[in-house]
């Protein structure tokens, strides 16, 4: 007897709740505001009559390949911020690493006695980290913490040190007056020895000026609202990471804590910092530089400088 059943018919299973002109909506919302929340689509949904849990939108968002991620921090850079950057990486691009090896890279930090604040989250796809949309803008220093002054080289680690009190043009003359020859000797940097610091105005105020004339520092030229560039950067984060970890009772616990681990930072995980398969640069030429962050840019502390040049 012929079977005249239908070859063809309707898939099994639950139908799909949200549609696919929903879908299309949700990722048209989040591409203009990757701040939006599963919560807020959840909103939306339901006042169309549609109810589905938090996790059911996340996995359709997952499907269009967004994922929520926390929001990258980086400082606020007006365009005269960007092109000194740009210049900056020109300049240095193509420096040996015998250039950088005599840098005495020096910074200051809060340290908090409870660990890192709260990040936030936003949705994007993958290489899309650095784009404005997925950043989160930042101010300098924003109880239970401390400032810290250190300052590292490619030889290892040299003072660091409790800041007291107001970080002003005379406590940063007196940090330095009391840290940076006794770090280069016993780092043994060459004489012709660099001192690298920001553009903080501390650093930069006339007093300052005429202290680093008298005690004749060569200082490096050094681009405004650039912490990114300081490969000490990477080293606060690893501290930080730890006092996070171990979570110290007091702030003099902490401190104890942070000198003790600042001195057995090995010498190899700074210049692998500075120097790691710093001729490999994926950047062979100008004409690739992009807002990505995905390259190289000759030493590896400008690698992630230059996704806002553009």
């Amino acid at each position: 007897m012929e079977d005249h059943r239908h070859s063809s018919s309707k898939a099994s299973g639950r139908p799909r709740k949200i549609s696919d002109r929903q879908r299309r909506r949700m990722v048209r919302t989040i591409k203009l505001n990757p701040q939006t929340s599963s919560k807020d689509l959840q909103r939306d949904l339901a006042a169309d009559g549609v109810t589905v849990h938090r996790s059911t939108i996340q996995r359709t968002l997952h499907k269009e390949k967004l994922y929520g991620r926390v929001m990258r921090k980086k400082p606020f850079l007006r365009t005269c911020h960007k092109q000194s950057r740009l210049r900056y990486a020109k300049v240095h691009l193509d420096k040996p690493a015998s250039f950088w090896n005599k840098v005495l890279w020096t910074d200051e930090t809060k340290m908090e006695l409870f660990g890192h604040n709260k990040g936030r989250y936003a949705w994007r796809t993958k290489n899309t980290a650095f784009q404005d949309k997925h950043l989160l803008p930042t101010v300098k220093f924003g109880g239970g913490s401390i400032m810290l002054w250190g300052c590292v080289a490619s030889a290892g680690t040299g003072n660091l040190v409790k800041v007291e009190g107001r970080m002003d043009s005379s406590q940063d003359q007196q940090i330095l007056t009391n840290n940076v020859q006794e770090s280069v000797t016993k780092l043994k940097l060459r004489r012709d020895w660099i001192l690298q610091q920001d553009n903080d105005p501390k650093h930069c105020s006339n007093s300052t000026k005429a202290f680093m004339q008298k005690n004749k520092y060569n200082v490096l030229e050094w681009p405004s609202q650039s912490p990114d560039l300081n490969i000490i950067e990477n080293l606060w984060w690893d501290l930080k990471r730890t006092v996070h970890a171990v979570k110290p009772s007091n702030l003099t616990g902490l401190k104890m804590f942070c000198k003790e681990k600042w001195s057995k930072i090995p010498s190899t995980r700074i210049q692998a910092i500075i120097g790691s398969d710093w001729r490999l640069s994926c950047l062979q030429k100008e004409d690739q530089l992009n807002i990505d962050g995905t390259f190289l840019l000759g030493c590896p502390h400008l690698r992630t400088c230059l996704f806002l040049f553009k």
